[in-house]
């Protein structure tokens, strides 16, 4: 369809015009006409023609006048002069103006028709391009976030390679220097501590583009995905140093975007904020934003105001809880940063000697395995107990002490993920022998979620990672394979085969089974 406007302040011309292009172009073509200058103004901002015939001389503004006031609006119009006088300068000044045909009267149907086709011709290849635009820009909405993603993952398990350098090199990231943020996310803030996560997460899944468009808005940096709770920030700078008025208008700059945050999704969030470092040191800056997160010394805090208050000797408990609760959430990367953390904090303070930071790491690593048996995540037979003391004696310095700390904890995390994935297949296999045994009775997602004792959302969820479909695509798919098996005996009729199946409705199991086989019960019956 294009939109295409007459402007004469002859009636004659104007309908001949307005006649010529109705006859050839039909349905394809919607047609207003105007007999003044301040008119194709209006119209041009009303109407929004995609190509517009206009005469040179019509009372008030002239034609050249009101193309000119129209172009200063961006309007993408097609524009045709029309004039009774075949003169140079008219003719410069279309040519100015980029029009694309100056023609004189009287015109023909014929020089009409043919300037029309070539001004569609030009109106589908914006069109086209435009299309394009945003099909590339739509594409790049999508992939932008899912590079930023690995690359945020990358950084997190302390990988220094060259991939790091490639997704910055994609991103167009060329600061030597970043900085890191951890945005921590919950419905209200209880004494320091942000409440239910699960539900928060899943608010902010819902939301995530439009938390992009607001830190966007305040920060030209790299977003992580959401991770439990909590969403990391790479924000790139350009030199190392940062003074004490840089540091001010970095909070002063992330406490007003946590207020935008907190009005659009309706959540508090608290902020961690660490120190520049080298591109490739990034994780140390991670490291620091979290110890500033946990530092409970606001909602927004930098790690230079946690070391300039805190007192060595006071043992960050609230970092060692923290270690815990990513332990049982099976949060490898942020357990194990909250770890090294503690082992880099025990290590600068300089009074736990290896033996005493030996003691603390076996404390942790048992106090791990015992909240993970007692939340039901790990079996008895699955904690290691006192089997690490004797890899304990020999070591004899805090960088193989971490190596060790590192590896126990992988592996204590990784058993809580199988002890997880072994009671899930449990779930999911109970209710998928409820379905082979009900499915010709109106079962749905809230009877088996409440038979397992699981909220339907989440059975939702884990329903789908274990079988790779969801609840209802699998119960139809049941429904028609035993729809299938039923059709091969001629003595049950469809209508019976529908009830059957768990079909109250044979319209409705047709439009179903169409849809999965791709014919209808009877086609299928037939063929």
């Amino acid at each position: 369809m294009f939109r295409i406007l007459v402007a004469d302040d002859e009636g004659i011309m104007r309908e001949s015009i307005r006649s010529t292009i109705e006859s050839n172009f039909g349905s394809d073509c919607e047609l207003v006409t105007a007999k003044t200058g301040r008119e194709v103004i209006e119209l041009a901002e009303s109407f929004r023609p995609d190509i517009a015939f206009v005469d040179i001389q019509m009372p008030g503004l002239s034609g050249i006048q009101a193309i000119k006031e129209v172009q200063q609006t961006g309007a993408n119009i097609v524009f045709v002069i029309i004039t009774a006088y075949d003169r140079f300068a008219y003719a410069q000044e279309a040519v100015n103006l980029g029009v694309m045909e100056y023609i004189t009267k009287p015109i023909n149907k014929k020089k009409i028709v043919d300037v029309c086709v070539r001004a569609m011709h030009q109106v589908e290849e914006v069109r086209k391009k435009r299309s394009d635009d945003l099909r590339v820009r739509e594409k790049l909405e999508i992939v932008i976030p899912m590079i930023e993603n690995a690359f945020i993952n990358n950084l997190l398990q302390e990988d220094k390679s060259s991939t790091n350098q490639s997704y910055l090199d994609m991103l167009e990231i060329r600061q030597a220097f970043a900085y890191m943020a951890v945005l921590e996310f919950g419905e209200s803030d209880e004494n320091g501590h942000l409440t239910n996560a699960v539900g928060s997460n899943v608010r902010v899944n819902q939301t995530y583009s439009s938390l992009r468009e607001i830190v966007g808005d305040f920060f030209d940096c790299i977003i992580g995905p959401v991770m439990g709770n909590r969403i990391v920030l790479y924000l790139p700078v350009e030199n190392e140093k940062t003074g004490y008025e840089q540091r001010v208008e970095i909070i002063t700059r992330i406490r007003n975007m946590v207020r935008r945050l907190e009005d659009h999704l309706d959540l508090r969030f608290r902020v961690g904020i660490g120190n520049v470092k080298n591109a490739s040191d990034a994780y140390l800056s991670y490291r620091e934003a979290i110890r500033a997160l946990t530092a409970n010394e606001g909602h927004v805090v930098h790690i230079m105001d946690v070391n300039a208050t805190e007192a060595k000797s006071d043992y960050p408990i609230d970092l060692e809880n923290h270690f815990y609760q990513m332990g049982l959430k099976t949060d490898i990367t942020g357990c194990c940063s909250m770890g090294e953390t503690l082992l880099e904090w025990m290590s600068e303070v300089g009074e736990y000697p290896v033996e005493d930071c030996k003691v603390k790491v076996l404390e942790m690593l048992l106090n791990l395995e015992r909240k993970a048996q007692e939340a039901g995540t790990l079996s008895s037979e699955e904690r290691r107990r006192g089997n690490y003391l004797a890899e304990l004696q020999s070591i004899t310095d805090l960088s193989s002490l971490r190596a060790f700390f590192m590896q126990y904890v992988r592996e204590i995390l990784n058993a809580i993920e199988g002890s997880r994935q072994k009671e899930s297949e449990r779930v999911v296999g109970k209710v998928v022998d409820y379905i082979r045994d009900h499915f010709a009775e109106d079962v749905t997602l809230d009877d088996v979620s409440r038979m397992v004792d699981i909220s339907p959302y989440y059975f939702s969820k884990l329903f789908k990672q274990e079988m790779g479909n969801g609840f209802i695509e699998y119960l139809t798919d049941i429904r028609i394979q035993k729809a299938k098996e039923y059709m091969a005996n001629p003595k049950y009729s469809i209508k019976e085969i529908c009830s059957m199946c768990g079909y109250g409705d044979p319209n409705y199991f047709s439009r179903i089974f169409k849809k999965y086989v791709g014919v209808t019960p009877s086609e299928y019956r037939q063929g």
